[in-house]
């Protein structure tokens, strides 16, 4: 069985409100009695993808002297900067290609996306993320055997009814949707990007939303007002069972 904690879009940007909020979060999932496996963290980490932005987030998730008490997987969203996202936050060499990850956990693997686009609010995975994700899923030992495995990005490939998030989504599902038919091990997918939890399914395969650190969605029919900044920190634990059953709990951190 695979335990994940799942938080997105903190959108640290160098205000006390930022910081706060994304520290919240943070100590209360460091301080779990029973760590989890992994923690994802699905994107927009920074507001403006500046260096600064990620050496906060570096210091606050324990990237940058390995205090996390647990292993922390990230993946670029469309207010990341993949050059200063590959130095600052995780001590590589400037890049600007996409940023893709792939991590074999107990009873699981998780394959860490880039769905951004340069220059743009709608994501893509590109020709070379779609590659190395076909590779990545003949090179996990297994995987064709039974090893479920995640496929964790920043953008949903799904309407979620409201017009901000559907105006920025995943661009052409419908090739995503032929590599989920083509591969049975893929037992779900974990997004963030729309500032709401949210469940849905997507080529017949669960598709789950995370909650956003910063602000939450309001829905058309909660009101005018788009952003609630007044929400409470969202997070979300994922739970992949050993029948490949992906089952999600929801928590608010006040």
């Amino acid at each position: 069985m695979l335990v994940l904690a799942h938080i997105s879009d903190l959108h640290l940007d160098g205000t006390a409100r930022a910081t706060e909020r994304a520290r919240r979060v943070r100590d209360r999932l460091w301080e779990l009695p029973r760590r989890p496996d992994a923690l994802l963290v699905t994107g927009d980490i920074a507001d403006h993808g500046t260096e600064a932005e990620y050496e906060e987030a570096a210091d606050l998730l324990g990237l940058r002297d390995g205090s996390a008490p647990f292993p922390v997987l990230t993946c670029p969203g469309n207010h990341d900067s993949r050059a200063p996202y590959r130095t600052a936050l995780l001590g590589r060499a400037a890049a600007d290609g996409p940023v893709n990850s792939a991590h074999v956990l107990p009873g699981g693997a998780v394959l860490m996306c880039d769905s951004s686009v340069p220059g743009r609010d709608d994501g893509e995975l590109d020709e070379e993320t779609y590659a190395w994700i076909e590779s990545a899923l003949d090179g996990l030992d297994g995987s064709e055997d039974g090893l479920p495995v995640l496929l964790a990005f920043h953008h949903p490939p799904v309407p979620l009814h409201h017009p901000l998030p559907d105006s920025y989504p995943l661009r052409d599902p419908d090739r995503l949707a032929a590599l989920l038919e083509r591969r049975p091990a893929i037992a779900g997918l974990i997004t963030g990007h729309a500032h709401t939890p949210a469940a849905t399914t997507f080529a017949g395969r669960p598709l789950v939303v995370g909650p956003g650190v910063t602000w939450t969605l309001r829905l058309p029919w909660e009101g005018e007002q788009i952003a609630d900044r007044d929400a409470p920190v969202g997070l979300a634990f994922h739970v992949l069972d050993d029948d490949g059953r992906l089952t999600s709990h929801f928590r608010a951190v006040t």
